[in-house]
């Protein structure tokens, strides 16, 4: 996997072939989809923008629009589309946004675990963060075994939401993903859907991916992984991989 920047985007890009664009959610990172690329890059070329989520410097507006523009700039700036997309949790908002807002720009989307209908947030109305025990607690409520909210995991999280700027851009996003709900937009989303959904997902629950299934209109399927939480290509790569398969090789 190659990290590399160009003008004010930095990004993965592993292998070679159709291109599969990979959006991860708020507190997502490259490592997410180590799963995903190692079962997939002898086939296509996965492209994984880091979003400016923390970045208090960036000009993007701290919205699911202004991530979506900045999705789009990047796939003209390096010359791809229209493409496969899989999102996960917030990254699923931002794909469903660009599906709807630049059509010609997504041949299918794979959604896990996506925002845009309803999500939990991170806890109570006064979130410890300065907490360690409190921060590492809340990052294993992402997966159904906590154990793999291991401690590099939690420390990144940690120093994320200890950084007063990075906290509040995440709050700011975060509020705003919450505000754009698009159960009246879905059914305007015209393209190829395969919804990939943890069982256990405490954050989407099982009846967020059920109504997906039921607002779009070209959902081919809606799998369920058991003893699976809200990042189910990082807690069962290789039960998601199967799963993902037969349909990148529809429609990537």
């Amino acid at each position: 996997m190659n990290v590399r920047t160009e003008g004010e985007f930095t990004y993965a890009d592993a292998g070679r072939g159709s291109p599969v664009l990979l959006l991860h959610g708020l507190f997502g990172a490259l490592s997410n989809w180590t799963g995903l690329i190692n079962g997939f890059s002898d086939r296509y070329r996965l492209l994984l923008p880091i979003l400016p989520i923390y970045d208090a410097t960036s000009n993007v507006v701290p919205s699911v629009e202004g991530l979506t523009r900045f999705v789009l700039e990047f796939m003209h700036r390096i010359k791809i589309g229209p493409c496969a997309a899989i999102g996960n949790s917030l990254g699923g908002h931002i794909g469903l946004t660009l599906a709807l807002t630049s059509p010609e720009m997504v041949k299918a989307l794979v959604l896990t675990g996506s925002s845009g209908l309803f999500e939990a947030g991170m806890g109570g109305s006064s979130p410890k963060i300065g907490n360690y025990e409190y921060v590492k607690e809340r990052v294993g409520y992402t997966f159904y075994d906590p154990a793999i909210a291991d401690k590099q995991l939690v420390d990144e999280v940690f120093d994320v939401v200890n950084d007063r700027n990075k906290a509040l851009r995440i709050i700011k996003i975060a509020r705003a993903a919450q505000r754009t709900n698009m159960r009246d937009e879905l059914p305007k989303i015209h393209k190829p859907v395969s919804l990939i959904w943890g069982l256990n997902d405490t954050i989407t629950p099982t009846r967020v991916a059920h109504e997906f299934f039921s607002l779009l209109p070209q959902v081919e399927a809606l799998h369920f992984i058991d003893r699976c939480g809200h990042a189910a290509m990082m807690e069962r790569p290789e039960i998601f991989n199967r799963k993902l398969a037969p349909f990148l090789e529809k429609y990537a």
